[in-house]
């Protein structure tokens, strides 16, 4: 009963915020049971084993704050960046760093380069709520990135494709991390 209240109550929140607009029923319906099973589990999952908590289905499917929808939902994010490089023939196979990156990039490129340590002291703990709340942080400073930074409207190539290249490696550990939860991440949203 609780996962199909939480696919309606994700089915529902998503179309009040345009979510699922443009999509056939069948993609909606996969979203919503992505977005309220992801949802449930994740809210379950961010919490130390150890500590009380109080389920509250209508603040887990929030797509702000630390949730499962919003991290579902940066992830989409990432994937639309790629489809829409890779449609304007953006290639960032060959990218580098440029000369100089933000302080944002590279709290970003940090943030990667600790994902192992993070999924080893999860194993070690026996704690997966220090993988959900890696993600979250992750998918925090890079919607904090996306939203002081141009990706696609760059106009330095080198900078534009390095900035693509980071948010295909951002979406890469985040649905690896959301994978080693169990739980999914759609495509679009």
């Amino acid at each position: 009963d609780l996962m199909a209240e939480m696919i309606a109550t994700a089915r529902d929140t998503s179309k009040e915020l345009g979510k699922l607009d443009g999509l056939t029923a069948e993609e909606a319906e996969d979203i919503a049971r992505i977005v309220g099973l992801g949802a449930l589990k994740y809210f379950i999952l961010k919490v130390d084993a150890r500590k009380n908590m109080t389920f509250n289905p209508k603040e887990s499917i929030d797509f702000n704050g630390n949730t499962g929808p919003f991290i579902q939902y940066t992830y989409a994010r990432t994937r639309s960046i790629e489809r829409k490089a890779a449609e304007a023939g953006v290639n960032v196979n060959d990218a580098n760093a440029p000369g100089s990156i933000s302080e944002k990039e590279c709290a970003i490129i940090r943030m990667l380069n600790e994902f192992p340590a993070i999924i080893k002291q999860a194993g070690t703990d026996y704690s997966p709520s220090g993988i959900a709340n890696y993600t979250y942080d992750l998918a925090k400073e890079y919607n904090q990135f996306y939203h002081d930074y141009s990706i696609l409207r760059e106009e330095n190539e080198s900078v534009k494709a390095f900035r693509i290249l980071l948010t295909r490696n951002v979406g890469k550990v985040i649905k690896t991390a959301m994978n080693i939860l169990g739980i999914d991440v759609p495509e679009r949203m």
